[in-house]
């Protein structure tokens, strides 16, 4: 009863990528950075993961390197064009995208807005880029006079539709992204649209956790495709699911926070079936990163490396861990955005090899063929396995 399980630390980078400037990330390093900031706080101690190996992961000098570690890891480079959360989980899971989705710096052009106004027979406030909690501060209270929905982008290939749940309910709100959804194909083909509820009165709104994600249908086949053609059980914990528009996964389950997702995976761990559970922490990304709070995402670190004993000790004698990222969002930079960075990779069960390292992979999707390969999957993804290389 074979089985990999992928946990994706969104945002969770570690060190800016050869073309970095292109995207304005010089000088990014998620990981690095922080743990440079957090170096005399007492409590920030990543102890399980450098027992896994992180520390020997290239590029990554600022962690403890014990002599015997317990897992394998390397570093992943990301071969698609961009730096979102959509083209770094299709990545992971085989494919490569030749180009970015379209972003909008400037706001959605009048021809879309004019096309969504109609389709929802509504006007709309805002239409421009902006950090979600700032623009409901802003919008918030002129959206609750007139129940126009707040649309906003970000640096990210998003089209995003805040509304209270009083004015707008969650059912209506999520009709409203399902016909943004429609709309946006082709060359406006965002990756993802995205419902932003909230509560409250002006001046303390806050956004509440019936978030919804309305991702593009994958371009092609990934491995969960394959996996779930070929009999295998694919089970998607938080916003998996959506990232993939449900495509490829049998179960699905999406959580409050990263500690729920967690326990979540967990409990699927401790069941009997074979195949991918695939797991997204987001916190680290949507609440942390985003916003800038260095402390607050070393916290975050913390709390998940005091969780991992308990993860490892669920795993099955057949189970491959994996334990990765999907792009980076240095909270110590300037910017609030994603930045485009390597990623860590860290594996873990009772057939790999311990102090293994696999060094500089040339894409995420090293992670799908070596997934496909382990499980017997025939699936004809991008990629190269290094199976070979990590197995006893």
């Amino acid at each position: 009863m074979k089985r990999a399980i992928i946990i994706v630390l969104d945002s969770v980078g570690i060190g800016e990528l050869p073309d970095a400037a292109l995207y304005g990330d010089e000088g990014s390093n998620t990981l690095g950075n922080i743990a440079k900031e957090m170096k005399n706080a007492p409590w920030f101690s990543l102890k399980n993961l450098e027992e896994l190996g992180i520390g020997y992961i290239d590029g990554v000098d600022y962690l403890d390197r014990p002599t015997n570690v317990k897992g394998a890891v390397g570093r992943m480079a990301e071969r698609s064009k961009g730096k979102d959360t959509t083209t770094g989980h299709w990545e992971i899971a085989g494919i490569i995208l030749d180009r970015p989705f379209p972003t909008y710096p400037n706001g959605f052009p009048p021809e879309i807005i004019e096309k969504f106004e109609k389709a929802v027979g509504r006007k709309t406030l805002g239409n421009y880029p902006a950090s979600g909690t700032v623009i409901i501060e802003e919008l918030g209270e002129e959206h609750m006079k007139t129940g126009y929905p707040i649309v906003y982008t970000s640096a990210d290939s998003v089209f995003q539709i805040a509304a209270h749940e009083e004015i707008i309910p969650i059912e209506e709100l999520y009709d409203m992204c399902e016909k943004a959804r429609e709309i946006l194909q082709g060359e406006h083909g965002v990756g993802r649209v995205i419902a932003r509820p909230f509560i409250g009165q002006p001046g303390s709104f806050k956004r509440t956790e019936r978030r919804h994600d309305f991702s593009l249908k994958p371009v092609k086949k990934t491995v969960l495709d394959y996996a779930k053609e070929q009999g295998f059980e694919v089970r998607a914990v938080g916003k998996i699911e959506d990232i993939f528009a449900g495509s490829g996964v049998t179960h699905a389950v999406h959580t409050k926070n990263n500690m729920d997702g967690v326990d979540r995976t967990l409990e699927w761990m401790k069941e009997d079936f074979s195949g991918i559970l695939f797991t997204n922490l987001v916190d680290f990304d949507m609440l942390y990163g985003h916003r800038n709070d260095t402390e607050a995402y070393a916290k975050g670190l913390v709390e998940f490396d005091k969780r991992l004993p308990e993860i490892l000790d669920n795993l099955k004698d057949e189970d491959i861990l994996f334990i990765t990222a999907d792009h980076g969002c240095d909270p110590t930079t300037e910017s609030t955005d994603h930045s485009r960075e390597y990623t860590p990779l860290i594996m873990y069960g009772r057939n790999v090899k311990a102090g293994a390292n696999i060094h500089t992979r040339e894409s995420f999707s090293d992670i799908a063929a070596t997934i496909a390969e382990y499980l017997g999957i025939d699936a004809k993804t991008e990629g190269k396995s290094f199976l070979s290389e990590i197995l006893k």
